[in-house]
């Protein structure tokens, strides 16, 4: 069992949220209470106390869109690489990268990752996978990387005619066995989805190869309309926008996870919100790709539920946070827009979107709810409260500032040392397998 106090607790439950010297106690993998330190102490004495030094405990963040096969980019320089648009950001960079990649490559970015998204107090990480170097287990290596690192993880590959028929019947059955493995597990740590790129690279015969093979429990994880290109492609090839292909091919509903939706309009988004399918907003790969802004405010008004992603440009959801809240202000030009629906996709949507795939309550400290807790270091020179925590995170708090990150009341991180792994051994090996891969991309 145990005790997390000496800090202020955050719970994000509306019948309790804040408690000024408060705790939090955990056991086995479940909250079993929440109240005051004094209280929590004498009624749990033998716990094993956790120490937050006067910080901030909260639930752990959920990344409702991450790539972790993106992990082994960062500094890479590809050969001759120099994009003029979306699709050459696509077929220069990601889809060379994800070519190259090896299973040894895909187990060690995946640890490179779920290390990263411990530090910056990720606990749920829903991933969308692409490795067409090797397709097969590749997913079974992002889910041995989890399971050893003790994270939560809803995998999907990303289903493609891009590189020919074969290898897309092949991601396909690679997302029908972890979906398998997963409906079969019961730890309610690992999930699985059936994962497409978008509909531009994925012709009608796929579409339904990957309908017979997904099983009814799960949805779909697809990007939509994140670049001009994918609406033109449809209107051209189909004579019809992209949420109606969709929607004809039964790929809707409460399951799915659409990302991005940049291009969408009035008309798609009342379907989407007839069918009750996700949304995730990824602020800073939109911006960086130089897509465009998305209609996010007008899919929150709609009553869509849409969530909050890193698409793999960073592990920080605060950095996310950040920059949502200003993108949306900006394309907008309203300086009021944005101050209440960023946060709650990120504190409330995201965990209702996780909770489609996991059975336990996440991203809320409460009587039964997943023992996902983090200490953020955070000591505010202004009063801080129930009702101005989000300024606080938005405006005082940054991702690394987690010192402390449990998730199903396992220690992974305490004060900032990993406990769950052996840190230096695995950078060692994820920097050698690196190195292969880039020597791989440019010989």
């Amino acid at each position: 069992m145990l005790l997390i106090g000496n800090g202020k607790v955050f719970t994000r439950n509306d019948e309790n949220p804040f408690i000024e010297d408060g705790a939090v106690v955990i056991d086995g993998k479940l909250i079993r209470e929440v109240g005051t330190l004094a209280d929590m102490k004498a009624k749990y004495p033998d716990a094993e106390f956790i120490d937050a030094h006067k910080g901030i405990i909260m639930p752990a963040f959920i990344n409702m869109h991450e790539h972790i096969y993106s992990e082994m980019a960062r500094g890479l320089s590809i050969k001759g690489y120099n994009p003029k648009g979306f699709l050459d950001i696509l077929d220069g960079q990601w889809w060379c990268i994800d070519r190259h990649l090896t299973l040894d490559n895909d187990k060690n970015s995946a640890l490179s990752a779920y290390i990263n998204l411990i530090k910056n107090g990720v606990t749920t990480s829903f991933d969308h996978h692409a490795s067409f170097g090797h397709v097969r287990d590749s997913l079974f290596m992002l889910g041995e990387a989890a399971e050893e690192l003790g994270v939560r993880t809803c995998l999907c590959y990303e289903i493609s005619d891009r590189d020919g028929m074969d290898k897309a019947r092949e991601a396909v059955e690679e997302n029908a066995a972890w979906i398998r493995h997963a409906l079969a597990d019961d730890s309610d740590m690992i999930a699985g989805m059936m994962g497409m790129h978008a509909q531009f690279t994925i012709s009608d015969e796929t579409f339904d190869y990957a309908a017979s093979m997904k099983p009814d429990e799960v949805g779909y994880h697809i990007h939509v309309a994140e670049g001009i290109e994918d609406l033109h492609d449809c209107l051209k090839k189909y004579g019809k926008r992209i949420i109606d292909r969709l929607y004809d091919h039964n790929i809707l509903g409460p399951k799915t996870l659409l990302g991005h939706c940049i291009y969408v309009n009035e008309h798609e988004m009342q379907l989407i919100k007839d069918t009750d399918t996700m949304i995730v907003h990824n602020p800073e790969s939109n911006m960086g790709n130089a897509c465009g802004c998305p209609p996010t405010m007008a899919q929150v008004h709609h009553g869509i539920l849409v969530g909050l992603g890193t698409d793999g440009y960073t592990h920080d959801m605060i950095e996310s946070y950040k920059v949502a809240n200003i993108l949306h202000k900006h394309s907008l030009c309203d300086a009021n827009a944005a101050w209440g629906e960023i946060p709650e996709m990120l504190f409330k949507n995201n965990a209702v979107m996780a909770n489609r795939y996991f059975k336990t309550p996440l991203g809320v400290l409460k009587e039964g709810a997943a023992g996902d807790v983090i200490i953020m270091d955070y000591n505010p020179q202004t009063e801080m409260n129930a009702s101005n925590i989000n300024g606080h995170i938005l405006f005082g708090m940054q991702g690394h500032d987690c010192r402390t990150t449990i998730c199903s009341g396992r220690i992974l991180m305490k004060d900032r040392e990993l406990l769950c792994c052996d840190e230096e051994r695995i950078m060692a090996q994820v920097r050698e397998s690196s190195a292969k891969l880039w020597k791989s991309i440019n010989g």
